[in-house]
């Protein structure tokens, strides 16, 4: 079994104005640096074998610094755990989609949700694989690929419903043969990675909740 703990990158002045980001490069503000440090004191209390991150800016930054608070090497950067591709979408705020792309309105150039999985599960195993059975990573990666992710694995759950996909949040998986599965949503450092007061994912990106949401 390999444990893999998923870890949605800090905060960026996109996030902070909720403009959808996707693919477009955006670097932590100075809160997100602080939200990575605090992810890796929260992660300092297991041991870690290496740290894995999607290469854009957001996620790298947010690796790295875990890395250096976990005394690790710097992060390997995997492309397939990237943010999902909003085309069209990027770059708007939630009202600014809804003026756009009316429910119903497909969004040109944005990544279907099987696209989505069909890139980030394959990665994750191969990650599972290259450090093996009974080693800890971590992947600083995204907020629609972690969601994914969950929502793929505990389908026939409501162990993730409300559950916000917080910047710096912690989400831990196991991987054991050929499946991936969810660990307890309640893990003490989970719990503490999930402060109230802030932003629901949801609230962050119009478009993961709307209806005509490519399957």
């Amino acid at each position: 079994m390999t444990l893999l703990y998923l870890v949605r990158h800090g905060e960026t002045d996109w996030n902070r104005a909720r403009r959808i980001q996707g693919s477009t490069d955006i670097p932590l503000n100075d809160l997100g640096r602080a939200q990575a440090r605090e992810a890796g004191g929260l992660l300092a209390r297991r041991r870690f074998d290496a740290v894995v991150a999607s290469p854009l800016s957001r996620a790298a930054e947010t690796g790295a610094i875990i890395a250096v608070r976990l005394g690790l090497a710097p992060p390997e950067l995997a492309p397939e755990v990237a943010e999902r591709r909003y085309g069209d979408a990027e770059g708007l705020t939630g009202e600014q989609v809804e003026a756009r792309f009316p429910p119903g309105t497909p969004v040109p150039g944005r990544e279907s949700r099987g696209a989505l999985v069909g890139r980030v599960l394959p990665a994750l195993a191969t990650i599972a694989a290259r450090y093996g059975d009974g080693a800890s990573v971590v992947v600083a990666t995204h907020g629609a690929v972690i969601r994914a992710v969950v929502n793929h694995v505990s389908p026939d759950t409501d162990a993730h419903l409300g559950v916000p996909i917080r910047n710096g949040s912690i989400h831990s998986f196991e991987f054991a043969g050929d499946a991936l599965t969810l660990r307890e949503f309640d893990d003490p450092i989970e719990v503490e990675s999930e402060r109230p007061g802030t932003y629901a994912f949801e609230y962050q990106n119009a478009l993961e909740s709307e209806a005509a949401d490519p399957v």
